[in-house]
């Protein structure tokens, strides 16, 4: 299947081409990156790598489209979002197979959620603007709202698809026109998707796609004065520097960033159906979510059992070969993850954080790839290294509070504020708690995810929200038109 995906891509003839203007173009320079399996370590493709004059060639066809876009109907974008919506669903296969293999999903994840969510945003920013009021009216005045422009957007490779998705579906559903910078490290999805907006009938121009790297097409974009705004997924040094790039300009940026999230498990939950569902939030997609609850919050004295119930869920997972039905977790993304992780298990055993599972090297029988051992450390202090920074692997670690008020600190207690769970089966103590976290989301009871929740960070975790009506109008300026009532009259 390997090859398969890669000459589908290739026969198209996109891996050395841009998608500029409503063409496949070739870049003005010479720039390769190779794709590399990570289940393997071996390359399996090379793309082609755009450039700062590429760059500008996106950002002119922008420019130069949104003249048009942005005075469409609200009902023709949706029309375009309705066949986007349904290429990608019939795709599915397609999609999942080259996540698997740009990123090592294992083919079951990539099958029943990499995929599916990602079409959701396309079908949520398609129904938001079908009905979405534009003009209001209020003390004699209209109040418009518009689209912002040409925006940049850039994202990462651990949910490839699903990040594309959730800033393309609202940008275009608002009327603005996009340059798309994915990650150069899971590029083939991206190169499918934007086959998907071509076969859709996107009008030139309105969505264009630069593969590069973030120090020179990123950089570009976010510092370019005919971009309005940038929207950016990743860490939260990338995000710096792409604010720092834009504040010249004095552009929008909308940053969803790192996270070191809590799972506060307060002393009534049921432990032996939130204990098992705690790992396995906290190591979905290996744990490379930045949402993702990592630090495990539970009284002290339940401690014992927790570790106990942790590991039984850990024994559970499967860890190989990504393309297998069997596996539940594949390897980690790319080699500088998997030596990040690696790193932080180190530290946490230098720390003198009780190792419970898992640990240092690849799981036995895994002779290569960058597969990581799912990890649980115990009787963690919230100043360690490894309960304070985003490791984005599968490492989880147990915290141990004496009081719930002792737990709010604890949980409140990085720089990140982008997700949080609570467990309780009182709700009334479990609501009083998630009001209580500073974080963008919070879960409480492990509901459904769902495409309509706003989703971004408090702190360091980022700004501007994305997902569902409030991610659309993060896509929309305000104006004021004084005097509309007479004027129309």
């Amino acid at each position: 299947m390997t090859s398969s995906i890669v000459a589908h891509v290739s026969n198209s003839g996109h891996l050395d081409r841009l998608f500029i203007d409503g063409e496949w173009v070739l870049p003005q320079g010479q720039g390769r990156a190779s794709v590399i399996d990570p289940s393997t370590e071996e390359p399996v493709a090379q793309i082609a790598l755009g450039s700062a004059r590429d760059v500008e060639r996106a950002v002119a066809a922008a420019r130069r489209a949104f003249v048009t876009w942005s005075v469409s109907s609200p009902r023709s974008r949706a029309e375009l979002l309705t066949r986007v919506h349904a290429l990608i669903l019939e795709r599915t296969e397609l999609f999942a197979q080259a996540i698997s293999l740009e990123m090592g999903a294992a083919i079951a994840t990539a099958r029943a959620a990499q995929v599916p969510i990602a079409a959701e945003h396309i079908r949520v920013a398609r129904d938001i603007v079908a009905s979405y009021p534009f003009v209001t009216e209020r003390d004699g005045m209209a109040i418009v709202r518009e689209p912002i422009g040409v925006c940049g957007l850039i994202t990462p490779w651990n949910w490839p698809l699903y990040q594309i998705t959730a800033k393309v579906g609202p940008a275009l559903a608002a009327g603005c026109t996009v340059v798309l910078k994915p990650s150069e490290l899971s590029p083939l999805s991206a190169l499918l998707f934007a086959q998907v907006m071509h076969d859709a009938g996107i009008p030139a121009g309105v969505f264009n796609l630069v593969n590069g790297e973030g120090a020179e097409v990123g950089a570009a974009l976010s510092s370019h004065p005919d971009v309005d705004m940038i929207s950016i997924t990743g860490s939260t040094r990338a995000g710096v520097l792409v604010a720092q790039a834009a504040a010249p300009t004095v552009k929008r940026v909308a940053q969803e960033l790192g996270g070191k999230s809590p799972n506060l498990i307060l002393a009534d939950a049921d432990f032996a159906r939130a204990i098992p569902a705690a790992v396995a939030a906290g190591m979905r997609n290996v744990g490379q979510s930045c949402s993702a609850p990592t630090r495990m919050l539970v009284p002290r004295e339940r401690l014992a059992e927790v570790e106990r119930l942790a590991c039984e869920a850990v024994s559970a997972m499967v860890v190989g070969d990504p393309r297998s039905p069997q596996t539940t977790h594949g390897p980690v993304a790319n080699r500088a993850q998997f030596n990040r992780v690696q790193d932080m298990i180190g530290v946490g055993m230098a720390e003198g954080a009780k190792l419970l599972c898992g640990g240092l090297g690849r799981p036995p029988g895994l002779a290569r790839g960058f597969y990581a051992r799912p990890t649980i450390f115990s009787e963690v202090h919230p100043q360690m290294r490894i309960a304070q920074e985003e490791i984005f692997g599968p490492v989880l670690v147990l915290i141990a509070y004496d009081s719930v008020d002792q737990a709010v600190e604890i949980a409140n207690g990085t720089v990140y504020g982008l997700g949080a769970h609570v467990q309780g089966q009182d709700l009334a103590a479990a609501r009083a708690v998630a009001l209580r976290i500073r974080s963008g989301q919070v879960h409480v009871n492990n509901p459904a995810w769902s495409p309509h929740a706003p989703f971004g960070g408090y702190k360091r975790s980022g700004n501007g929200r994305e997902y569902g009506l409030e991610g659309f109008q993060e896509y929309l300026e305000t104006k004021a038109i004084l005097g509309w009532q007479s004027a129309r009259a």
